[in-house]
């Protein structure tokens, strides 16, 4: 195919703001890097822009030196892992039928999921409501309140709806049941979409604090961006300062190398994710 002059400048341009783009929100990442790894005489007089100056790794020393480190992120792997791979279940169970034209009060349904994303029952009342189940102090007070996002449901039911009618038609016709249809035709044909939310899932239960604040008192129970918020704001407490190691140690350079230690875990789960993102599984499931 040949392109015109215009498509061919409309290109280059496309792919220079893309560049810019992308350069914008690498940028912090790298300064947050280079400041982490910098020494604290550079680090104090503000010279450190891409690249570590008076290269060292005593911040990541003094984050990893507290054993709490390393419960509150065994703490972050299970509730990422137990609460995307619950939250994905009831997604799933949930799409599917509203996803079904024969299915009665579909609107009516889908209108009550959609509301919740608009109010709530407030905090105080989410709090009583943990409280009374029982799960206050407990890793299952961060995961099952909000185990289910009517946004991601309303993503994946519009990528069922999508699904051709005939590949259902013809699992019908050789006796599939609905959980049959769904895990052997439905499924393998939302992987990108799937693997999305479950990214969306993931990112949420690894990134959240908040709820452990209201949840969690006990220090054991601690998911791993609690604790490196109390790190950061309690960096100069006996109980996470060794003063004979760790007397060159500056805040600005404890708080990046913390904001490393939360990004980078999370971080290397993109790669296995981005292939399901790009790849057309639907090309060619329906002959013409």
């Amino acid at each position: 195919m040949i392109r015109t002059r215009g498509e061919t400048v409309f290109g280059y341009f496309n792919v220079l703001i893309l560049a810019l783009v992308s350069l914008s929100m690498l940028f912090p990442f790298l300064h947050i890097a280079a400041k982490s790894l910098s020494s604290e005489g550079h680090v104090l007089a503000k010279d450190i822009l891409l690249w570590p100056r008076g290269f060292t790794t005593i911040s990541f020393e003094y984050v990893l030196s507290n054993k709490q480190f390393y419960y509150s992120f065994l703490n972050s792997v299970f509730i990422t892992v137990v609460g995307t791979i619950i939250s994905m279940a009831l997604t799933i169970l949930a799409a599917y039928p509203l996803s079904r034209r024969n299915l009665p009060y579909t609107r009516l349904l889908m209108l009550l999921f959609v509301i919740t994303m608009f109010f709530s029952g407030g905090l105080i009342p989410t709090y009583l409501v943990v409280k009374q189940v029982g799960i206050l102090n407990t890793l299952w007070a961060l995961i099952l309140p909000g185990a289910l996002a009517p946004f991601n449901l309303i993503l994946i039911r519009n990528f069922f709806t999508g699904v051709p009618d005939a590949l259902e038609e013809s699992a019908r016709i050789d006796g599939a049941s609905n959980i049959r249809i769904l895990a052997s035709v439905y499924l393998p044909l939302s992987v990108p979409a799937l693997a999305t939310v479950g990214m969306f899932y993931a990112v949420g239960y690894w990134n959240a604090f908040f709820q452990a604040m209201m949840y969690i008192t006990e220090r054991r129970l601690m998911p791993l961006q609690m604790f490196l918020l109390q790190l950061v704001t309690d960096e100069k407490s006996s109980e996470l300062v060794v003063p004979d190691v760790f007397r060159e140690v500056t805040p600005e350079t404890v708080r990046a190398a913390a904001i490393l230690c939360a990004v980078v875990p999370i971080l290397f789960v993109y790669p296995f994710i981005q292939r399901y993102f790009v790849k057309g599984v639907m090309l060619g499931a329906v002959k013409g």
